[in-house]
C-alpha cells in the first residue's frame, strides 16, 4: 500500500531553500503535494493591496517554475485557507499537512480553525518556523512580559544563541502522482489590467527565490560596508531592498543573516550592527503586533485615542499624488507610485508630515502605504506609522517632528534625488531645490518654475504647522 501524501501549504515562506516546512515534509518520505491558498476572505480590512498582488504573481510564479524543475506541480486554491485545506486534504487522502507559522490576527484564528477542522480525524497538523530569527513568546523581560522598547528587545535577541545555520533546497522531492485539480495563476487576477500600472514594477523588481538571492549578493559585494552612512542617503544605492523578498519569504532571515556575517566576517563591524538591527526591528514589529494584535487598528497609547486628527481629503490626496509642494515629500510618493518601494528615511519624513504638520490620522497614511508598497508588512507598517505618530510602543517623543526641508537638505545635499523624482524642478540650484519657496523670483524664472503652475506652492507651513501639532498633543498629554 502506498504512503498516504503530506500537503504542504506555502504561505508566506515562497522559496524551496531553507524552509523547515518543506524539507520537513521531503524528508517523511511520503510523497508530497504542495499548494498555495490564496485567501482574500481572511484579512478583512487588510486584504492585499494591489502592489503585493502583483508581486504576489510573480512570485508564486517563480516557485511554481521551481517545483516543476523537481517533476512536481504547485496546487493552486482559493477561498478560506483553512476550508481550502480542508478539502484538499479530503481530495488527496493525505496523512498531514504542513505550513509555515503566520502572526497575523487571522492568520493565527486561520490556524485554529483548521486544527479544529481535523481534530477528530487521523490528519496529523504540523507548524514550522522560518519567518522570523526568534519566535514572539521566547523573548521576554526579566519580569515575565513582552517587550515595549526596542533596545532592550533586541540586546535581549543578541543574548540568545545565534540563528542555525540555514540549510540548501532539497535536489529531489517525490511528488503524489495523483492528479490534483488547481485553478491557474491567472485565475487569481492578481495583476492589474485597467489601467496596467505596474511598468515601474517590473523595471524594479525580480520577485522570487532567486531575485531575492540576486540582491543579497548585490548587498554583501558592497553596500553592506558603507551601511551605517548609506543606508540614510536617498540618492544612494545603500541599502538591502530585500524587505519585499523577506515579507513574502523568498528569502529567510538567517539567510540574510549568514550571507551578512559570511560576507564580512562578524558582526562587531558597525555596518553589520546597524544592519542588523534593523533585521531586529523587523522582529520587534512581530514581537508587538502578535502581543498586542489591534497595532494595526488602534494606538498602542491609549491616551491617542482622543487625539484630535483632521478630516483633510485634499492634503491626503495632494500627499498621495507627490504634489504637497514640499521637494522630498514629492519625491518620496513618486518613488513609491512608480516602483512599489520608498526610501525607510524618506518613509519616516513623507509620514511626519502627514501626522503631524497635516495632522491627518496614521492610519490613513497606514492604508495608502499597505495598497502601494510591496513590501507591504502588517507589523511593520503599523509599528512604523505609530512610531512617527506618537502613538506605538518605543516611539519617538511626540516634539521630534520632522523637517522636510532641513531632512532633505542634510540627507540629499545636492539634491540627486529630488532631481531623479521631481524632474519639473531640476533646473534649480542646489540652494534651492530642498525649498523653492525660499527661492527668488529671477531664480525660479530661470529655472522655467513658477509656483502654483509648474509645481505646487507648499501646502503647509512648516513652522505653523509644528505649532499646531505640538498644541494638540498637550490637549491628551
Amino acid at each position: 500500500m502506498s504512503a498516504r501524501p503530506i500537503v504542504f501549504c506555502f504561505r508566506n515562506d515562497l522559496r524551496l531553500a531553507d524552509n523547515r516546512g518543506w524539507r520537513a515534509a521531503i524528508e517523511s518520505g511520503n510523497p508530497i503535494v504542495a499548494c498555495y491558498v490564496h485567501d482574500d476572505h481572511g484579512p478583512g480590512p487588510w486584504r492585499a493591496g494591489g502592489a503585493s498582488r502583483w508581486w504576489l504573481h510573480h512570485s508564486l510564479h517563480s516557485l511554481a517554475r521551481d517545483i516543476e524543475r523537481l517533476g512536481g506541480k504547485l496546487v493552486l486554491r482559493a477561498g478560506p485557507w483553512h476550508d481550502a485545506l480542508v478539502e484538499l486534504v479530503t481530495q488527496t487522502n493525505a496523512q498531514s499537512v504542513y505550513w509555515s507559522r503566520g502572526y497575523e490576527p487571522w492568520f493565527a484564528e486561520a490556524e485554529r480553525s483548521l486544527h479544529d477542522a481535523l481534530d477528530d480525524s487521523d490528519i496529523e497538523t504540523r507548524r514550522f518556523r522560518g519567518y522570523l530569527l526568534f519566535e514572539p513568546e521566547s523573548v521576554r523581560t526579566l519580569s515575565d512580559s513582552p517587550y515595549k522598547v526596542f533596545t532592550p528587545f533586541w540586546k535581549s535577541c543578541r543574548k540568545k544563541a545565534p540563528p542555525g545555520k540555514p540549510v540548501g533546497a532539497p535536489d529531489e522531492v517525490t511528488f503524489c502522482a495523483k492528479d490534483i485539480a488547481s485553478l491557474s495563476l491567472d485565475d487569481l487576477e492578481l495583476l492589474p489590467t485597467s489601467p496596467d500600472w505596474a511598468h515601474g514594477l517590473r523595471e524594479t523588481w525580480t520577485p522570487g527565490e532567486d531575485g531575492a538571492w540576486q540582491r543579497v549578493e548585490q548587498f554583501v559585494d558592497g553596500p553592506i560596508n558603507n551601511y551605517s552612512h548609506g543606508r540614510d542617503r536617498p540618492a544612494e544605492h545603500g541599502t538591502s531592498m530585500l524587505s519585499p523578498h523577506l515579507h513574502f519569504g523568498e528569502v529567510s532571515p538567517r539567510q540574510v543573516w549568514h550571507a551578512v556575517m559570511t560576507a564580512c566576517a562578524g558582526a562587531d563591524k558597525p555596518d553589520v550592527a546597524t544592519f542588523l538591527s534593523e533585521i531586529g526591528w523587523r522582529e520587534f514589529s512581530y514581537h508587538l503586533l502578535h502581543h498586542w494584535p489591534t497595532l494595526p487598528s488602534a494606538p498602542f497609547r491609549e491616551q491617542f485615542g482622543k487625539f484630535a486628527w483632521r478630516r483633510d481629503k485634499k492634503a491626503l490626496r495632494a500627499w498621495q499624488q507627490g504634489r504637497t509642494g514640499i521637494p522630498i515629500v514629492d519625491a518620496g510618493m513618486r518613488q513609491l507610485w512608480h516602483s512599489g518601494w520608498m526610501h525607510n528615511r524618506v518613509r519616516m519624513i513623507v509620514a511626519s508630515l502627514l501626522v503631524k504638520n497635516l495632522l491627518v490620522h496614521w492610519r490613513d497614511g497606514e492604508d495608502w502605504f499597505w495598497d502601494t508598497l510591496v513590501d507591504a508588512d502588517l507589523a511593520s507598517n503599523a509599528a512604523g506609522w505609530q512610531w512617527v505618530a506618537g502613538s506605538g510602543a518605543d516611539a519617538a517623543p511626540y516634539f521630534r517632528i520632522f523637517n522636510p526641508v532641513t531632512q532633505s537638505a542634510k540627507f540629499d545635499p545636492d539634491g540627486v534625488y529630488l532631481r531623479r523624482w521631481v524632474p519639473e524642478i531640476g533646473a534649480l540650484p542646489k540652494k534651492y531645490i530642498h525649498d523653492p519657496t525660499s527661492a527668488p523670483a529671477d531664480v525660479l524664472a530661470s529655472a522655467g518654475i513658477t509656483l502654483g503652475k509648474t509645481y505646487p506652492r507648499a501646502i503647509v507651513d512648516l513652522k505653523a504647522t509644528r505649532e499646531r501639532a505640538l498644541e494638540a498633543y498637550q490637549q491628551i498629554k
